[in-house]
């Protein structure tokens, strides 16, 4: 079952126009959420992260979307497609409503909730092999709009059929300046030492969540020291660890990249606490 515009109806009758602006010209923004027995983590970092980004799209904001009234309608899908006692991943994808061509008639939106099932309840850390390469074709651009999770993933796209191609498991992006910006699934982060270093969101990675939440912990443990800086290729050979991190998976340990081969003991560190976080959001 799908949510389209409040209404849940079977998935093969739910459509949208040939002429919807996500699809037409990527004019839509969208939230990954993990939902654990219908208690959505994170919720109001996900709401807010979705506010802002609809802001920035200069897009309607309409009076009923209120945190609870999403949420709502979010365990109502949940509750249709008997998820609401499991673990779920859910996509809650907003658009603004079809008319003009790049400038659009009205700033009124619409919106689609998706669910699916998740085999494991909280994150469990994944140890085998993951090989990552730089995506070198096409450059993420550093600024504003690319923080924000809009339907143009083209990058995204591209970066996932090279990995497939080259037999890869993900790729690091990176930004006009050459600095590395994220992987095409979720934030990067470098460990030297103790000290733990991830890009920006001013260098153009996406504003996670998880990302959010594992720079809290680390601020809260003394033997460690969290930056927030531009990260050169040429740094990512010297560091100890690197792993990505998102909603839905949590933490993945990166375990190679070229010649180098990672170790994740601060990763396991990090994804207990993590999961701590997540049983109290």
């Amino acid at each position: 079952m799908t949510n389209l515009d409040g209404k849940i109806v079977a998935s093969q009758e739910a459509s949208l126009s040939v002429s919807n602006r996500g699809y037409a010209y990527g004019d839509a923004v969208f939230e990954t959420l993990r939902v654990i027995n219908g208690k959505i983590m994170f919720w109001e970092d996900h709401y807010f992260r979705l506010m802002a980004g609809m802001r920035i799209m200069r897009m309607e904001i309409p009076p009923s979307f209120s945190p609870e009234f999403l949420e709502q309608e979010i365990k109502d899908l949940l509750e249709a497609n008997e998820q609401i006692s499991s673990a779920a991943r859910v996509r809650f994808s907003v658009h603004r409503k079809e008319g003009g061509f790049y400038r659009p008639n009205i700033n009124d939106v619409g919106y689609v909730i998706t669910s699916e099932v998740l085999e494991d309840p909280f994150y469990i850390m994944k140890e085998n092999f993951y090989e990552v390469e730089l995506f070198k074709d096409h450059y993420i651009n550093s600024g504003l709009l690319s923080t924000v999770k809009t339907n143009n993933r083209a990058i995204n796209v591209l970066g996932s059929i090279f990995a497939k191609e080259n037999e890869y498991d993900n790729c690091l992006l990176l930004n006009e300046n050459k600095s590395v910006v994220e992987a095409l699934n979720g934030n990067l982060f470098l460990v030297t030492g103790k000290t733990i270093k991830t890009p920006p969101v001013n260098d153009g990675c996406i504003k996670g969540i998880v990302r959010g939440k594992i720079i809290e912990i680390l601020k809260k443990l003394p033997e460690y020291t969290v930056v927030e800086e531009s990260v050169s290729a040429f740094e990512l050979q010297k560091a100890d660890e690197m792993f990505i991190t998102n909603v839905v998976m949590g933490i993945r340990p990166i375990s190679k990249y070229r010649k180098k081969e990672f170790k994740m003991e601060v990763a396991k560190e990090l994804l207990t606490k993590l999961n701590v976080q997540a049983r109290l959001s």
